[in-house]
């Protein structure tokens, strides 16, 4: 994800809101991120996956699941929405409290936030959004490499993400919610997409 030429110091939802519905872009603390090129196949399969078998294990619990594109209004204090300077559209989110869910949006930070990374969002996504989800307080972190076949998880202790938990393709994952749930990470990356083929 390249960062853009709207260069302007401190954008907010108010500027977000007004951009062209044909172009995607996040906005972390005031900065503007252009979210192209589009997801790839291999990306696309690793979250359709995830997105079906967390929806089968929550379909009976009181949490929600969304893919993006959503737009998480991430407010620092009790701002309105417009003057709101952090607005992302991870892949994939958990919320289980239904207060936060409105009508375009989710305004709050979630529960559980998935990104499955792509070669253009990598480094944003393990540095600036990483940051920005802790401070959020987004008690779960989930980074999905479909290349690697790994999967790095972060929790939220005591307000900081401590030293991320690394499982690959065979390992077994337990999920924050509902309790005792997880996922045989097999599951989630033997896509049968071939990623060696242009």
């Amino acid at each position: 994800m390249a960062e853009t030429a709207r260069n302007k110091p401190h954008y907010t939802y108010r500027n977000y809101a007004g951009w062209p519905d044909d172009e995607r872009w996040e906005l972390i603390d005031g900065r503007a991120y252009n979210m192209t090129p589009a997801p790839t196949t291999a990306h696309q399969a690793v979250t359709t996956r995830l997105v079906g078998i967390l929806f089968g294990l929550l379909r009976d619990h009181r949490c929600s699941v969304f893919t993006s594109p959503l737009d998480i209004l991430l407010p620092v204090g009790e701002e309105e929405d417009e003057d709101v300077g952090t607005t992302v559209q991870p892949d994939i989110v958990v919320i289980c409290r239904p207060e936060i869910i409105r009508k375009k949006n989710i305004r709050g930070a979630p529960d559980w936030v998935i990104e499955v990374l792509s070669p253009s969002t990598a480094k944003k996504d393990e540095g600036i959004k990483r940051d920005c989800y802790q401070r959020a307080g987004v008690k779960e972190y989930w980074l999905a490499h479909p290349t690697d076949q790994t999967l790095i998880r972060y929790r939220l202790r005591d307000g900081a993400y401590g030293l991320p938990e690394v499982f690959g393709h065979d390992d077994r994952i337990d999920l924050p919610v509902p309790e005792g749930a997880g996922i045989d990470l097999a599951e989630v990356f033997d896509t049968g997409i071939a990623l060696d083929r242009d």
